[in-house]
């Protein structure tokens, strides 16, 4: 077996790079939306209707798109999504060009495609992924999604800036399509089907490879109906609610407390983003390493979920008030590399409960997720506009978290709860 790249790693790596267009591609707007604001006149109730409307599409397919990988499996589901939602990035001008509903119908269509993408994701997981690489190679993707928020807060502000912010949308959303073409030569459904793997790396992936391949029936009753389960779909709310305020408004925090320039906002709105990134990796080696110590896999699954989301909280509850600069900068910065911890906590138990389903557990986890997409990232907009700052605001999304963080950590295991 090639020690230095097995073919698990491509698969893997190609993952990581989907999530990382997914996300350029859903945060570009972010920063384009200061803009488009000033240039069609919407206040920022309008402008949170805009930014929410993605999730709509999203939240409708996540379980979807589980059922649809579990189904085909996760390289057809994954390579259509991103060229569809790669179109519809580029379509977004056109549609607001016409009118805001075509905007906000365009914006669901979008993020109707990239729902299954992380079903999708999961689905490859189980079958390309060890348990004992579990936990660094859920971190290690889904860092993906905090580097395209990082790419597109980094170079939005700069192409808006020089080239209008249409071509924010016409550029990223062109990316996909070259990253389909690699898709479908390089990335198989499962080691068996892949013609170029060693008997090594198949004989090592063969027990999770199989059990994918005679999976049962999806057991609806059990996944809807157990307690586990719920704490895990309580955990993934609480995450994604200050993740996804954080996403659409950081920006625009740092705009209208600091006075920052649209570039400015975007490139200081960044650096929270790379804390995430760095933090994931870091937090997947650690929870692996703990486990090969011999720790617990439900004792580190809660620790990691704890201190990530328990921590992120209260660094949102203090970014509400803050004042200078740099003390909001480091309590987002704090924020959001401690919520990163939660993808080796909660995340990783995901595989762990339900390793032959985990495309619909994730589908339906994320479909709780993205309830805050819509009404978290809505709500901040009508906070900021009747109360005139984001205390209000952020003070919401570090309650919800505390609350995410005390039911996971009573209520949630990493042992198998799905046969």
């Amino acid at each position: 077996m090639n020690q230095f790249w097995p073919k698990r790693f491509t698969v893997i790596a190609l993952c990581f790079l989907g999530l990382v267009i997914a996300y350029t591609d859903r945060v570009n707007i972010s920063i384009a939306a200061i803009e488009m604001q000033r240039s069609l006149g919407w206040t920022d109730t309008t402008k949170g209707i805009v930014l929410s409307s993605f999730f709509v599409g999203y939240i409708l397919f996540m379980v979807i798109g589980g059922v649809l990988a579990n189904r085909f499996g996760g390289k057809v589901v994954l390579g259509t999504a991103v060229v569809l939602w790669s179109f519809f990035t580029i379509l977004t001008p056109y549609a607001a060009a016409i009118s805001g509903a075509v905007l906000i119908a365009a914006r669901i269509l979008l993020g109707a495609g990239e729902a299954v993408a992380s079903p999708a994701i999961f689905s490859l997981m189980a079958k390309w992924v060890t348990p004992g690489e579990r936990a660094r190679a859920v971190s290690f993707v889904s860092s993906g999604a905090t580097i395209g928020a990082l790419i597109a807060l980094l170079t939005t502000g700069w192409i808006v800036a020089e080239y209008g912010w249409q071509m924010a949308f016409y550029s990223f959303g062109a990316i996909g399509f070259v990253w389909a073409i690699a898709w479908y030569f390089l990335a198989f459904d499962t080691p068996a089907q892949h013609p170029r793997i060693s008997p090594e790396e198949r004989q090592l992936l063969a027990p999770d490879a199989e059990a994918a391949k005679e999976k049962a029936p999806i057991p609806w009753r059990q996944l809807l109906s157990s307690v586990p389960i719920w704490a895990l779909i309580v955990s993934g709310f609480a995450v994604n609610w200050s993740l996804y305020v954080f996403l659409a408004w950081l920006p625009s925090y740092f705009y209208d407390t600091q006075g920052l320039s649209i570039i400015s906002s975007g490139l200081y709105a960044a650096a929270p983003w790379l804390a995430m990134s760095f933090g994931m990796v870091i937090g997947g080696y650690l929870a692996d390493g703990l486990l090969s110590k011999g720790w617990d896999r439900t004792v580190v699954r809660k620790l990691m979920q704890t201190v990530g989301l328990g921590g992120a909280s209260i660094c949102v509850l203090l970014a509400g008030g803050a004042e200078a600069f740099a003390y909001a900068l480091a309590l987002t910065i704090g924020s959001l590399g401690l919520l990163s911890f939660c993808y080796s906590g909660f995340a990783a138990a995901v595989i762990d409960v339900a390793p032959d389903h985990s495309d619909v557990l994730w589908g339906i986890v994320n479909t709780a997720g993205t309830i805050p997409g819509i009404i978290g990232v809505a709500v901040t907009g009508w906070l900021v506009d009747v109360t005139g700052g984001y205390v209000a605001a952020f003070s919401l999304a570090a309650g919800i978290g505390a609350v995410g963080a005390l039911v996971f950590l009573f209520l949630g295991t990493a042992n198998r709860v799905i046969e």
